[in-house]
Order: C-alpha cells, then sequence, then structure tokens
C-alpha cells in the first residue's frame, strides 16, 4: 500500500481535470493562451465556481477550493485585466449569491451582470476574452428545459454575442455537471469552447492547464449533444411523475442518433468527439477474432506541433440478421501516453464479445432469455468521434449463444416501444412493437431459490474471528444467534453513527452491544462518490466528478486517482465509500446526472471498474449505485421504471454487470424508484436472480437511506422493510438507533407471521459478515491493520475560531434547566452559530431542540454538536415540510458553569427553534 501524500493526490486530480475537459471549438488559434496575452473574464460564476454538484454526492468539506478566476490569478505569463474584475465585484456585492432553501430547492444558475458599455469596451482592448457559464445540479430536482436551468438566459447569451464580436479570440468556458444546450452557438459562433464540468477543489488548475496549453486538450464527449432537448428519444416521457415508459427501449444516445437517418440529422457534436492542439493520424488492422474476443492493433502518431495524448476507441457495426439492434456501438477503447510530436504508440485493443452481444427476451434466434451473437458481418471502425471513424476490417459470425439464462426483471405490463426495421432500400426505419412481458411468476421464482434454514445452537462462545481464521464455518457462527441478533444485522445505524467515525453515512455489522460482544465488527460507509462526506465538519478531498472522469475515456488515471481516495478512506477508518454513481445518462436533464458517467455502459462499466480496482488496492472498496433504473430525480421516490428486460440487461444493468464481473464489485444500493412492478430495495427478480444467480455476485446490497419496498401487488411502505430481507437486500439504511428501532419496522412481526424467513435473515447475514471479513474494521478489531502512512494533511483537530455574536441562556438556580427560545438561527452550509450557556450544577443533562424545515422527507440536514471545543455528536435530521420536530441528545458529564454550544451545519434549510438543557438524575 502506497504512502498517501497530498502533494500526490492533487496532483493526480487536478491531471484527471486536465483530461476530462472537452474542447469543442478552436477558431482564429484562441487556444492556447499566448505568454504575454490580455486576458479578461467575463461571467459572474467566475467568481462562485460550481466545484461539484449538489446533494450526497456533493457534500464535501474541503479545505480549499480552487476556482477558474484563481487559477488565472495565479498566472505569471498572462495579463489579467484587474478593472474588470472590480466592476464584477462591486455588482456582486449587490447581487450576492442565491443559496437558495437548500436541498433540493436549490437555483441551477446564478443572475448574471448585464455588460456596460465599459466591459464591452475591455473585451475589445483584450486579446483573449474568456466567458464563464456556470451551473449545478444535484440530488432529489432535475433541469429543466428553461432559461437558468438547461437552456442559457438571455443575458447570458447577450454576453456572450457581445463580447465575441468585441474580441475574436472569445472562449466560452462551461463550469456544468452535464452538457447544456448548444443550440445558440449555430447563431453566436465564439471562437472557442470548453466543457470544463465540476472539477471539484482543484478544478481551476485542471481548466487553466488547458487554456495556457500546459496540457493539450485529449478529452471526448461521453454523451451527445442533439440540437433540441426534444430530438433525444426519450424526451416524451422523461419527467412523469407516476410511471416512466422507457419506450426508446435500446436506443439510447448515440445507439438512437446514430441508427435512425432522420435523428441523426439533429446532432451538433457526436459522442466521441473532441478537439486537440494538436493533430494525430491513426492506422489500425483486426489482428484477431476468437471465440471471446475481437482484437484491434491502432498505431497513433502525432502529427502536430504540440505535445498530446490521444483517444482511440472501437466501433464495431452490427448485423441486423434476427434482432434488430443499433447500427453502432462502442466495443473497446485506449488512450496513449502523451506523445511528442513525431512520435507513435501502437495500441492492442482487446474488445469482449459479450459487451456486443444482444439479449433476445422471446427466442427469436432459438435461445430465449440468452445473450446471443446475430449471424452476419461485423464491420470494425476506429475513431474517437463515433461519426469520423474508419474500417479497419471485418468478420463474418455465425449465430453464437455466449450466455444461457432465464427471464427475470421484464415488465408486468404491455407498452410500444421503438424498433429498428429494414426500409427495403438498404437502411431502416423507426417502427413500434409490444414489449415482452413476464412469464414466470414471482412465487415461482421465489420457490426457486429458497434458502435453507441453519439450525439455532444458541451462544456456543464463538467470534467471528473464530470463522475469520478458519476455527468454524459461517454456518456454525451463524447459527448462534437468535432472531433479535439477526434483525439488527439487517438495519444500519445512521446518519452519524457513533459507533463509526464522526459523521458519516452510516454504520452496519457489530451495531449493538450483543453484535459487538460476538466480535463483529461495526464497518463505516460514507458518502461519496467525488470524496468524502463528514458531517461533523472533518476536511476531505474533493475531487472530479462522474462527468469530468468518463470524459478522459482514462482508465490508468481513474485507477490511480481512487487508489488515492481509498487511502483517504483508510484514513477516515472509512469501509467502503457510496460510489461510483453508474446510472445511465438517458436525458440530459436528469440533475444527478454530474455523478455519474456516461449514455454508453460499456464506458460506465469499465470506469467503475478501474475505481473499485483502485479503492481495492488500499483493502476498502465503493458501494456501485443506484441498482437500477433510477434516471430521473422528479419524484424519484415513486415514479416507476416501466422497461423491458431487453434494455435493462443491455442498457442499464450493463455497467453493473460489468463492475461485478470485472471490477470485482462487493457492495451494491438499490435505488429509491420502482421498476416494473416493484420498488427496486425490494426487488426479488433483480437483487437474487439478475445479481446473484446470474452474475455470481457474492457481496452486500443496501437499500438507499429510508427506502422504501412492497409485496407484489400492494402499495410501498416506508416501515415495510420484509420484501428487502426475502429480496436479499440484506442492508435496510438507515434507523436512529438500532437496538431502540429493531422493532420499528415490522420486520420482527413479518418474521412471526411467516411473511419471511428465518433462513432468509441468516443467509442475508452471511452475506454481511463475509463482507465485513474483508474490511479494515475487522482488521481493527483484530489488531492486524496495516499502517497508513498520511504526508501533508491538515490536523483533524483544527477548530475554527467561536463566532462574536453569541446567544446566552442563564440555568434557573433551582431546577438547572436551561430552556429558551432561539431567534432566527437558519443553517446556511459551512456556517456555525453559538450559545453561550452557564449551568448551576455538574452532572449529566438532556439537550433538546426543536428545529423545522420547508424541505421534504429525503432532504439531508445534518448539524453537529461541540461544546467547548470537543465533539460531541452529528444529528442528521430530515426536512420536516414545514412541520416542527425535536431532537434530543444525552450530555454524560458536563463540568463547570461556563458552558459553549456550536452547531454547525452541514446544509443549507435547517431552523432552530428552541434549546433546552434538562438535568437527569
Amino acid at each position: 500500500m502506497k504512502t498517501l501524500r497530498r502533494d500526490d493526490y492533487i496532483a493526480c486530480a487536478r491531471q484527471m481535470v486536465a483530461e476530462g475537459c472537452v474542447l469543442i471549438k478552436n477558431e482564429n488559434q484562441t487556444l492556447p493562451v499566448k505568454k504575454g496575452d490580455k486576458v479578461a473574464v467575463f461571467g459572474r460564476c467566475a467568481f462562485n465556481y460550481f466545484k461539484s454538484g449538489l446533494g450526497s454526492g456533493g457534500m464535501v468539506n474541503t479545505s480549499y477550493e480552487i476556482s477558474i478566476l484563481d487559477a488565472l490569478k495565479a498566472c505569471e505569463d498572462i495579463e489579467l485585466n484587474q478593472e474588470l474584475l472590480g466592476i464584477y465585484e462591486e455588482w456582486i456585492k449587490e447581487n450576492p449569491y442565491d443559496k437558495g432553501q437548500g436541498w433540493g430547492k436549490t437555483p441551477w444558475s446564478q443572475k448574471e451582470m448585464p455588460l456596460t458599455d465599459r466591459m464591452i469596451e475591455i473585451a475589445k482592448e483584450t486579446d483573449v476574452a474568456i466567458v464563464i457559464i456556470g451551473r449545478t445540479a444535484g440530488e432529489d430536482q432535475d433541469n429543466r428545459d428553461e432559461e437558468g436551468s438547461y437552456k442559457l438566459t438571455v443575458t447570458e447569451l447577450d454576453m456572450i454575442r457581445k463580447v465575441s464580436e468585441a474580441c475574436e479570440r472569445t472562449v466560452v468556458v462551461f463550469n456544468v455537471g452535464n452538457i447544456v444546450d448548444m443550440k445558440w452557438s449555430l447563431e453566436l459562433k465564439p471562437a472557442a469552447m470548453l466543457y470544463a464540468w465540476q472539477g471539484g477543489q482543484e478544478g481551476g488548475n485542471g481548466v487553466v492547464d488547458i487554456l495556457m496549453g500546459n496540457v493539450t486538450p485529449c478529452g471526448k464527449l461521453a454523451t451527445t449533444v442533439a440540437e433540441n432537448i426534444t430530438d433525444y428519444a426519450s424526451n416524451k416521457n422523461f419527467g412523469n411523475l407516476d410511471k416512466n415508459y422507457y419506450a426508446e427501449d435500446i436506443y439510447v444516445g448515440y445507439r438512437y442518433f446514430e441508427t435512425f437517418p432522420e435523428a441523426a440529422k439533429k446532432v451538433l457534436y457526436p459522442f466521441g468527439y473532441g478537439l486537440s492542439y494538436t493533430t494525430f493520424d491513426k492506422t489500425a488492422v483486426l489482428k484477431n477474432v476468437d471465440n471471446n474476443n475481437i482484437e484491434v492493433e491502432v498505431t497513433v502518431k502525432n502529427t502536430g506541433n504540440y505535445s498530446g495524448k490521444e483517444v482511440a476507441i472501437v466501433y464495431i457495426d452490427l448485423p441486423q440478421k434476427y434482432i434488430g439492434k443499433p447500427k453502432r456501438v462502442m466495443a473497446g477503447f485506449a488512450k496513449t501516453k502523451t506523445l511528442a510530436p513525431g512520435e507513435e504508440q501502437v495500441l492492442t485493443i482487446v474488445c469482449a464479445k459479450s459487451h456486443i452481444a444482444s439479449y433476445d427476451e422471446t427466442g427469436v434466434t432459438g435461445y430465449a432469455s440468452a445473450w446471443v451473437l446475430d449471424e452476419g458481418t461485423y464491420e470494425v471502425y476506429i475513431g474517437g468521434n463515433i461519426r469520423e471513424a474508419f474500417p479497419c476490417g471485418s468478420w463474418t459470425q455465425e449465430l453464437q449463444l455466449i450466455e444461457q439464462l432465464e427471464q427475470a426483471c421484464a415488465p408486468e405490463e404491455e407498452f410500444e416501444r421503438m424498433v429498428r426495421v429494414p426500409d427495403g432500400k438498404g437502411d431502416c426505419t423507426l417502427a413500434w412493437e409490444k414489449c415482452p412481458t413476464q412469464k414466470e411468476s414471482l412465487a415461482s421464482l421465489l420457490q426457486k431459490y429458497e434458502p435453507q434454514e441453519i439450525a439455532y445452537t444458541g451462544d456456543k462462545g464463538y467470534k467471528l474471528a473464530d470463522v475469520y481464521s478458519n476455527k468454524i464455518d459461517m454456518d456454525t457462527f451463524v447459527g448462534q444467534l437468535t432472531d433479535e441478533e439477526l434483525v439488527c444485522l439487517f438495519h444500519g445505524e445512521g446518519m452519524c453513527s457513533n459507533r463509526v467515525t464522526p459523521g458519516v453515512a452510516s454504520a452496519f455489522g457489530g451495531v449493538t452491544d450483543r453484535l459487538a460482544e460476538l466480535g463483529i465488527p461495526a464497518a463505516a460507509c460514507s458518502d461519496g462518490p467525488s470524496g468524502i462526506r463528514m458531517d461533523c465538519g472533518t476536511k476531505a478531498f474533493s475531487g472530479p466528478n462522474g462527468a469530468v472522469i468518463a470524459s478522459s475515456f482514462n482508465l490508468e488515471l481513474a485507477e490511480d486517482l481512487y487508489e488515492y481516495v481509498g487511502l483517504e478512506l483508510r484514513k477516515n477508518n472509512i469501509d467502503t465509500l457510496l460510489g461510483p454513481g453508474i446510472n445511465i445518462m438517458r436525458h440530459p436533464l436528469n440533475g444527478r446526472n454530474f455523478e455519474y458517467f456516461s449514455e454508453d455502459p460499456l464506458l460506465t462499466g469499465l470506469l467503475c471498474a478501474a475505481q473499485l480496482k483502485g479503492m481495492e488496492k488500499a483493502k476498502v472498496t465503493g458501494t456501485i449505485k443506484h441498482f437500477c433504473a433510477n434516471n430521473q430525480e422528479t419524484n424519484r421516490y415513486d415514479v416507476e421504471s416501466v422497461v423491458s428486460e431487453r434494455a435493462l440487461r443491455e442498457i442499464y444493468l450493463k455497467a453493473f454487470e460489468i463492475s461485478v464481473k470485472e471490477g470485482g464489485a462487493r457492495s451494491i444500493m438499490t435505488a429509491y424508484n420502482p421498476m416494473n412492478g416493484l420498488w427496486t430495495a425490494g426487488h426479488f427478480p433483480l437483487c437474487t436472480v439478475i445479481l446473484r444467480n446470474n452474475w455470481h455476485y457474492d457481496g452486500i446490497v443496501m437499500s438507499d437511506w429510508w427506502a422504501k419496498s412492497n409485496w407484489e401487488g400492494e402499495a410501498a411502505d416506508a416501515s415495510n422493510n420484509g420484501p428487502m430481507v426475502r429480496a436479499q437486500n440484506d442492508l435496510f439504511m438507515c434507523c436512529q438507533n438500532t437496538q431502540q428501532d429493531v422493532y420499528a419496522d415490522k420486520v420482527m412481526d413479518m418474521l412471526s407471521e411467516g411473511r419471511i424467513t428465518r433462513a432468509q435473515l441468516q443467509r442475508n447475514a452471511k452475506n454481511i459478515l463475509n463482507f465485513l471479513m474483508k474490511t479494515p474494521a475487522m482488521d481493527r478489531i483484530l489488531g492486524v491493520e496495516e499502517e497508513l502512512i498520511a504526508e501533508g494533511f491538515e490536523s483533524e483537530a483544527e477548530e475554527e475560531q467561536l463566532i462574536t455574536e453569541m446567544q446566552c441562556f442563564s440555568a434557573d438556580e433551582v431546577t438547572g434547566i436551561i430552556d429558551g427560545d432561539i431567534d432566527n438561527v437558519v443553517g446556511e452550509a459551512g456556517k456555525s452559530v453559538v450559545f453561550d450557556l452557564e449551568f448551576s450544577r455538574n452532572g449529566k443533562y438532556e439537550l433538546e431542540i426543536t428545529y423545522s424545515s420547508e424541505l421534504g422527507e429525503l432532504a439531508q440536514l445534518p448539524v453537529s454538536i461541540y461544546y467547548n471545543g470537543m465533539y460531541v455528536t452529528t444529528a442528521s435530521v430530515k426536512g420536516t415540510q414545514g412541520a416542527v420536530k425535536k431532537i434530543t441528545h444525552t450530555m454524560d458529564s458536563v463540568q463547570g458553569r461556563r458552558f459553549f454550544f456550536r452547531f454547525v451545519f452541514g446544509s443549507n434549510g435547517l431552523k432552530l427553534h428552541h434549546l433546552k438543557m434538562t438535568p437527569l438524575v
């Protein structure tokens, strides 16, 4: 295990940001910026950099953040216009950053400053004008097809128009989590455009490395940019509140645009598109085809004047014998090292046939519910941009069975789905057909996979360490556990359980005193995926998000970066990161696209596998999510995804399958949404038949936080976790206190009623315990943990200075009760408020806080509590939709008469109303 050096971590993240930047346009030799150039920066988002999206995937407490403007200010080779910066600074004083109400109710853009005549004159006087357009997005709220969200505002467009007219070397930089509307570029035509995405705390440095030419652009679009939002095949159904029919079926992203001639006309920038400062020449040959793989040899030569990297992507045109398919799919890719002018490199790209196989739902090939390679000629192409790829060989394929499976997860209801049919003129046309439905009943599937109960033996004195050392087998250990102990093991505890690292999302495993006595460690999981979230205020590194990583097309760099993430997890005694997020970018308006990778499942799966391999080098892992078909945030708790089994297998499950089979995934999180009749957290065909049986997965499955599940034919209920147990969703995430809440969600009742079985709980317990034995948490309790050397990190004991404006309460000298209203305390992310309390006596107290929030029940609103500089706890309350609620915490030993309480807020939107301290006898 390598040393965790902060400088190395920073350098790796900075390189990833640079390699993920996608140069869309570069005329007039606009970029790179030249030494001595006069540079002017336009756009208020230069002063409000979006390092990440919002929600659980973006809540990282960082020690610093480098914006694009910060990085430009540090450049000694350019002359940055200070007058323009001053103009913006004065305007921003009158137009401050709008934080919104918090979780799910944050504005996706900020008010832009209209250009004055003087600002236009500055543009005329400058060599290079950089216009920065910013957008955020995040959990619980989708983007919208309107100004200030997916579309640019009138003021932003006016700024681009006027600056471009005044300065011929105008660069528009998009600091965004996902693609935005680009149709305006056909009219306004700035000289250069760069997707910089959201790069974390080193984002500005990575972007400026590209702008200044320290790194030559080598990023490629991982999603298709179409002319209008209505041009995407999924648009008709996206955003529906009740049922979201995946009527486009397998024709997602480029699979749609490159297949149907009318759709092809709507593309502005195709999949794989991305420019460079230099030029490359590629030659390729199809070297070998066998039963399992296709091998392509590509020679890449730098024929330009700048050193740089290039991406080579293998695309394959598919025959249409028995099964309709996309015209062209990506089959593999590789990235060169940095090539000097005139230098060349030979890349060998091995593509698995299983990655281009089709799933036959109906048996039209003679193999029902099977992966097959259709009969016909397969044409192989090499390129970056999917439309500029050139042929390099072909092979003729007989019908080949890749894998025989069984039907699982097909929809219960018929709906019309898109298909490709020949038009009789050598091309194809778009048509519709009824989607096949599920034939085998859930009851039949349940019977096939019912586990056998392990006989109850009572406590034999065995500890989990005895299994670890092969003294006994797992069945012997699990046979000791009572019903209540098994149910406790099913419950994760959090958020911010005091059994693990302060401020993390949950503890699981040894979450009661009895389970701990059995030698079961409490493992910690923390939100990610682009940085460790610790709600108590502990600082962590905020890295580039999924959109950046996908655009880099660099598997080796992704693995290196997440080895550092893994080491940082180890440093903080966290066993799994809740990420990567690998849902498919089905539609550009999904608010959580910034966390995800691509519209292509192969690219998504291979990058996820690389990240998992990186974390595994540090002996930790990621929890891949959200399993599955969680492709919109609007009403994400209840909107049903209605999707064919083929589309699930080929598109929405494929990245998970690759992550399991090639990345060694051992922790998976189910989604909030229902899919084909069942909420995913309790979806037996998904979690047992496909995941465990088809893919031979042997890790754990956990629910998303406070997820719902349902019995077939019944509505979902947040207190009904029985279907999760039955489905082999091993962990319910999460309850506040496992021992106290173990009877609250009806699992014990359902066990008594026979709706779930002890055998199912034992099976799930074995999954959890086998996982725990492979974690650093197990090593910690055994005392065999490898020492981690971390250099260059700040002390975690650093405390903020107490704020000067404090609210004061005095104790009643008779009762010892401090009881008072708190006026105007509204939580703001990263901010704190301090209360100065006087006590009449020492001892044990109960702290009671009355609070409310206008946000919804899935909003996570952590508040960390410190007293006299010492960390006490983190309360992770949820939105109350305006209702007033209370939380309590026992303070075991309060000493002294003067007492400072500091409340540190992890998010916006929490209101504190009343504070009460009561002595306990």
